[in-house]
């Protein structure tokens, strides 16, 4: 039993040796500046970031609590200080195609500077406009306009007189229009009258009316042709008269937005509009038996200037450098901008003002930040985001639209150029979900930030962790820190992880100790944080999430559940598994019983005939019969049943870590051997035998020792762990103590035949050259009883023919 290892206190726990610091408290180290123990993620989000080619945004992966969403708030907005701040966008009226409002950019703080020059703007004109057409000036012109062709009318009527009168007819003018009556005998005749001719008179007096209507028709043109030509010319005169009034306003408009091209064509373009539509300028009043009908329908319209408006969409001008929007509801309205709705008179309408932004105009020439549980749970902004990374453009719509429902919108805004890095924050598995079923995420997010749960336990780190717990008092406003109090908390780093040469860098979990640490101290009125005080936010921690940790101790204590820690037995060991709440993991022994007999069955799992037992177990038993096979059966058939059952085990069970133990439950019942009942087992085992590392083995040793202690400590308690897993010892005190005084111990193996040594406490027996085992050793009792079993299988064989 040479190779037996049983580990001295030292190598049980790893403490940081409070000396390491040469500061007395947190309060005297300067804040940290960046991550501890994330090379890798770092490099990857300064190349991510610094790379400016289409498809190379970030997906930031890791456990929850490591730090990445606060990593990258504070390192982005860092690098967006010191960047370009990007252009205002502002929505105006298509006066081409009304229904598609125009897209107007322009350097950052000028969309308010345009918004508030187009709004005096109108309102200057309109008042010129007022005074303009309200002046005699103006009244005179269009009156003398109005004169010279009512004569150029009159002239033409006159000649209509004499002509018809030439002819015998007298011109009669009405509203509904022109009528000749015909003359005979001096006299004008009524229709009646006309009746009562002679034929011949009557077809005269119609030849005549035939030529005097032909004239009338063309006087009539012409007449119209005068009122055309009026109506131009006053319309030439008016223009004159705008020009005159805002010529000098939308000049100056042009002057200073000059050098931005679609700026200066909108504002062409509204000045022609404004002439096109000077009579909306005229302040026309309503009659008073109308109005009580008309104004309802007239409030929304009621300002007919108001396309001339500006729907400032971005305001870039308070901005220092590139935004940086971090966007926790992304619904597809909030991310993707919407328009809104009125209802007026039961019928929804809407115009270019009422275009709202999304997060990604706020955060275009910039970074949008989002979790990727808060995208994902939204389809159609995950899809509405990925076509904007697509196309490089972002377009106002509807939900319905996009699901091709239903048309719905009134107007199409003309889609807005974007042009921005997004960093999603999620975990491992929705990163491998998304590059396995989601053909796109490939070509849009090229570069993954990869935060490790965990770094190097070394002095440069333990010096950053320092400088943290103290970067976190001072923001939070707690106590800092004693010497002792940092150096604990470095260690419950460590334990968090469990792993001696490693600290734990899910930060969300070490902040929880931290404030509960300081509010400890709080309540003893100290001043400091000491080791004292972390010791005891460990532990209320602990006890205000181990209740069901406490039943089932006590249901072992009580006997309820059986598991003995003491005396030896055969076919029987104590197997040590995790129970994880959740929020709160512990260790469990479970007695596990082996059965062996003839037969040919092999290794029988009774979890796995019940439908109990996971795949991870299942293998764990079935690598048992490859074992027993390599190492017994090479000269003789093996006829074997061996019945394995974890006892009292009502629920699921996976994992391999117990089939070590299984398989001294085994070999125990082959060899005929008692197991020692005070010493408990976790590990699992391949075909050749070797011992391999599993997790949780300080949990399961504290679990185990907590029974022990219940029951009685006798000195020949303790616990067998693979020899790979003494580096994920950080036991608590009392186990140590216990170890230090010979009153519990923990054993490393490597091997199977170094368990069952410990266990029995016989030599396990080498194979000689003549390829027999030493006689009494476990090796020789296993073959014997299996060569036993082959012998009697043979003979009843025998009989049988």
């Amino acid at each position: 039993m040479g190779n037996i290892n049983k580990l001295t206190p030292d190598k049980l726990k790893v403490e940081c040796n409070s000396k390491v610091f040469e500061f007395t408290d947190t309060s005297k180290l300067e804040p940290l500046q960046g991550l501890i123990g994330q090379d890798r993620a770092v490099k990857s989000m300064e190349f991510g970031l610094k790379i400016k080619t289409r498809g190379y945004n970030l997906y930031l992966s890791g456990q929850i609590g490591t730090g990445k969403t606060s990593y990258a708030q504070g390192y982005v907005k860092s690098l967006a200080e010191k960047e370009k701040i990007p252009d205002d966008w502002c929505y105006v009226y298509n006066f081409d195609k009304p229904n598609q409002p125009i897209a107007l950019n322009m350097p950052a703080g000028m969309g308010v500077v345009f918004q508030k020059d187009l709004d005096e703007f109108i309102k200057i004109i309109k008042m010129e406009l007022k005074k303009a057409f309200e002046s005699e000036d103006y009244e005179r012109e269009k009156s003398e306009i109005s004169k010279n062709f009512l004569v150029k009318k009159d002239e033409l009527i006159e000649k209509l007189n004499e002509d018809a009168k030439e002819q015998g007819f007298v011109v009669k003018t009405t509203n509904s229009g022109i009528y000749f009556l015909p003359i005979v005998e001096g006299k004008t005749i009524s229709e009646d009258e006309f009746g009562d001719l002679a034929d011949d008179v009557k077809h005269e007096i119609s030849k005549k009316s035939d030529v005097i209507q032909r004239e009338t028709m063309d006087i009539i043109r012409k007449i119209k042709n005068i009122d055309k030509e009026s109506e131009e010319k006053i319309k030439v005169w008016e223009n004159k008269i705008a020009l005159f009034a805002v010529g000098m306003q939308t000049n100056d408009l042009k002057e200073k937005y000059n050098g931005y091209d679609k700026i200066s064509e909108y504002l062409d373009k509204l000045q022609i509009n404004i002439f096109t539509n000077l009579d909306e300028f005229r302040d026309e009043e309503v009659p008073e038996d109308q109005q009580q009908v008309l104004l309802p329908w007239l409030m929304k319209n009621m300002d007919s200037t108001e396309k001339y408006r500006v729907n400032l969409l971005v305001d870039n001008g308070s901005l220092k450098g590139a935004p940086v929007i971090s966007d926790y509801n992304p619904t597809f309205y909030n991310l993707m901008g919407k328009l809104d709705y009125e209802n007026e008179f039961g019928s929804m309408t809407t115009d270019f003002t009422m275009i709202k932004a999304g997060q990604l105009h706020y955060a275009n020439g910039g970074y949008l930040i989002i979790q990727a549980k808060d995208i994902l749970s939204n389809y159609q902004s995950w899809e509405g985001l990925k076509r904007v990374l697509r196309t490089g453009e972002v377009s106002i719509g509807c939900v319905k639209e996009e699901l091709g429902l239903v048309q719905v919108s009134a107007i199409k805004p003309e889609p807005i150029p974007v042009e921005l890095k997004v960093i999603i924050i999620g975990n491992s598995y929705l990163y491998q979900m998304l590059l396995d079923y989601d053909e796109d995420f490939k070509k849009l997010f090229k570069v993954k930030v990869d935060f490790d749960d965990e770094m190097d336990r070394n002095e440069e780190n333990i010096k950053k962790m320092a400088q943290f717990i103290s970067s976190y008092c001072v923001n939070e406003q707690l106590l800092h820190f004693e010497k002792t109090g940092a150096a604990k908390i470095i260690d419950y780093s460590s334990r968090l992880i469990e792993n001696q040469k490693k600290m734990s860098t899910k930060f969300n979990d070490i902040v929880e100790i931290i404030s509960e640490s300081s509010a400890w101290a709080e309540i003893e009125k100290s001043k400091k944080v000491r080791a004292k005080h972390v010791k005891k936010a460990i532990e209320e921690k602990v006890y205000r999430s181990n209740k069901y940790d406490e039943k089932l101790q006590e249901y072992l204590n009580e006997g309820r559940i059986i598991v003995t820690t003491k005396g030896e037995k055969v076919g029987q060991i104590n197997g040590l598994s995790i129970l994880d709440m959740g929020d709160y993991s512990f260790g469990k022994p479970n007695r596990i019983t082996a059965n062996t007999f003839i037969g040919e069955r092999g290794i029988v799992n009774i979890e796995r005939e019940v439908e109990m037992s996971g795949t991870s177990h299942s293998k764990g038993v079935l690598i048992l019969s490859g074992y027993i096979g390599y190492k017994y059966a090479q000269d003789i058939p093996l006829t074997l049943t061996a019945s394995l059952c974890f006892e009292q085990m009502y629920g699921g069970i996976d994992g391999d870590s117990a089939s070590s133990a299984e398989l001294y439950a085994v070999l125990s019942s082959l060899s005929e051997l008692p197991i020692k009942q005070g010493i408990a087992v976790t590990g699992s085992v391949n075909q050749k035998g070797e011992i391999q590392p599993v997790g949780g083995v300080t949990e399961k040793i504290e679990g185990f020792f907590a029974l022990c202690s219940a029951k009685g400590l006798n000195g020949e308690q303790g616990v067998i762990i693979p020899q790979q897993n003494e580096i994920n010892l950080v036991l608590n005190d009392n186990v140590i103590d216990a170890v230090k005084k010979g009153k519990f111990h923990i054993y490393s193996v490597k091997t199977i035949d170094d368990g069952i040594e410990i266990l029995t406490g016989v030599k396990v027996g080498k194979k000689s050259k003549q390829g027999n085992y030493e006689k009494g050793s476990i090796n020789y009792l296993v073959y014997e009883k299996l060569k036993k079993y082959a012998k009697i299988v043979t003979n009843c064989g025998k009989d049988k023919k």
